[in-house]
């Protein structure tokens, strides 16, 4: 299937496409069986999106209530003495989501799913994967890499994070049916969520992942936490390979600093150092891939006068 490139002016303006599009993906799914199941992603780039799909749902445009909905991502590691604290603290990916869409909706989602980092008590991690070394091992050639905890772990806290933690959200968004549609943005090394640079695409369903130091680092600079110790130093992630399970995938882009990524990602070849670069394969095998990018994110690729490759895709510049 070709890839859809919608070209926007500005953030604003990717914003109110992106949440057309995923309307109507929503009513024309719901038109044909009960539940709709969206994949949602944190940060910057899909909150102005969210603040129009709140203001269509509450208007009636879709029916909000029969939405089931997985987040990509969350921290492990956050202050608290409990996963309520944890989860509810302000740099909790739960929380942002509730500041910036669940709040805002009338109607509830039937259910709401963040991976389950906050259960995970950092300390334990940390002590287990030291007290034992041969139930795991770091996969990825970049600075953030994934733990890869073996099946039969002799370790009862590594083999609770594996079956309950990590294979426990892949069968409930399976159990739920899949994603019906997955809103992803792009890290500024072609990363999604928290499939970092690196890391390989095969068996990526959901990750356990050591962040960088540069992570942490900038977490800290950015006044998210206040100091690089009470920075979390993992996090659960869906990988590239359950991201790309779904049957449409949103990637929204805007700024000079995803310049890079967007181009690489559709013009270059299919590699783990670029993660979102596998959205190429998830097209050719039929999948509904749309990037709604602003014109500076797009600078790059338009520019581009490789005509093989933009056969491959469709572009709109609104």
């Amino acid at each position: 299937m070709p890839i859809t490139l919608l070209v926007t002016r500005d953030f604003d303006h990717m914003s109110a496409v992106a949440a057309d599009v995923v309307q109507k993906n929503i009513a024309r799914i719901l038109a044909q069986k009960r539940e709709f199941v969206l994949g949602l992603a944190t940060g910057s780039s899909p909150t102005g999106l969210y603040k129009h799909l709140a203001k269509a749902a509450n208007e009636g445009a879709f029916d909000s209530g029969r939405i089931r909905s997985f987040n990509l991502d969350e921290y492990v590691g956050l202050p608290g003495e409990n996963p309520q604290q944890r989860a509810l603290h302000p740099e909790s990916y739960s929380y942002f989501m509730i500041q910036e869409f669940f709040g805002l909706l009338r109607k509830k989602f039937i259910e709401t799913s963040v991976p389950y980092g906050t259960l995970i008590d950092q300390k334990q991690l940390t002590k287990e994967l030291k007290a034992y070394p041969e139930d795991w091992q770091l996969l990825g050639q970049g600075a953030g890499r994934s733990i890869a905890i073996k099946a039969k772990a002799a370790s009862k806290y590594l083999a609770w994070i594996k079956t309950a933690i990590l294979d426990g959200y892949a069968r409930k968004i399976q159990r739920a049916g899949g994603m019906d549609l997955q809103i992803i943005g792009v890290g500024g090394r072609g990363h999604v969520a928290f499939h970092e640079s690196g890391i390989p695409f095969r068996n990526s369903k959901v990750l356990l992942v050591k962040l960088d130091g540069n992570t942490m680092g900038n977490a800290v600079a950015d006044g998210h936490f206040q100091s690089k110790k009470e920075a979390p130093r993992y996090a659960i992630s869906m990988g590239a390979e359950l991201v790309y399970q779904a049957r449409t995938v949103v990637l929204l882009a805007s700024g000079e600093r995803k310049v890079g990524p967007v181009a690489e990602s559709l013009l270059g070849e299919v590699t783990p150092e670029v993660p979102i670069s596998y959205g190429q394969v998830y097209a050719q095998r039929g999948g509904n891939l749309v990037y709604v990018v602003d014109q500076i994110a797009a600078r790059e690729l338009l520019a581009c006068k490789d005509v093989r490759k933009k056969e491959k895709m469709e572009i709109k510049v609104l």
